[in-house]
């Protein structure tokens, strides 16, 4: 056997195994990263505005099993906000994520929630204060803006207007719908824990 042949052979292997290290190294990577998604992160992915899929709505099935068409528009550290599509008049809604149950994708969604983020963290960059905004705080504004709303829990729906946001609660004053927030038009007042919020419809 000639020399250069038997080197050509060795080198040609070790590119070989080279390769195929790269490509078990990259599996692995791409493993660990999938692996650190969270279901926020996944939902937002459909909302960059890269992503072909951000115009279509998802299907969130809530805890109850209600299921809802939305295109979600903002993220906080524990809830979004979202469009409710096909609503008439056109609603908006706030939901912790705890409340929900399933996300229902088209492919094209599931391919783009799974797509890495820019190093750079695009527009959902980690350093954005919203993101470290919790759902009292919004609470807390909805109740500043005396916001008359629908709220879904784990045992009722009831609309009403919040009067107070507390660590782990709210007070609820219970009025008709359309009706504005006096006391001639509550019928009742309600202390609701926030664990039990699953929907406030605005």
């Amino acid at each position: 056997m000639r020399w250069d042949n038997l080197f050509d052979d060795l080198e040609s292997q070790l590119e070989q195994e080279l390769d195929a290290e790269q490509l078990d190294l990259l599996a692995e990577e791409e493993r660990l990263r999938l692996g650190r998604l969270s279901l926020r992160d996944r939902i937002m992915m459909l909302t960059d505005a890269g992503s072909a899929a951000r115009s279509e709505p998802i299907r969130v099935t809530l805890t109850s099993g209600v299921t809802l068409p939305l295109l979600p528009t903002t993220f906080g550290k524990d809830w979004l906000a979202a469009d409710v599509a096909g609503s008439h008049p056109p609603a908006q809604c706030i939901l912790p994520l705890a409340a929900i149950a399933s996300v229902s994708l088209t492919p094209d969604q599931l391919e783009a929630s799974l797509e890495p983020t820019s190093p750079a963290g695009g527009k959902h960059g980690s350093g954005r204060f919203i993101d470290r905004i919790g759902l009292p705080f919004v609470l807390r504004d909805l109740c500043r803006r005396r916001a008359s709303l629908e709220l879904v829990t784990t045992s009722a729906t009831v609309y009403g207007t919040i009067d107070r946001v507390g660590r782990d609660h709210l007070d609820l004053a219970v009025h008709e719908p359309g009706s504005s927030r006096r006391a001639v038009n509550v019928t009742d007042q309600r202390m609701i824990p926030l664990e039990t919020v699953m929907l406030v419809r605005v």
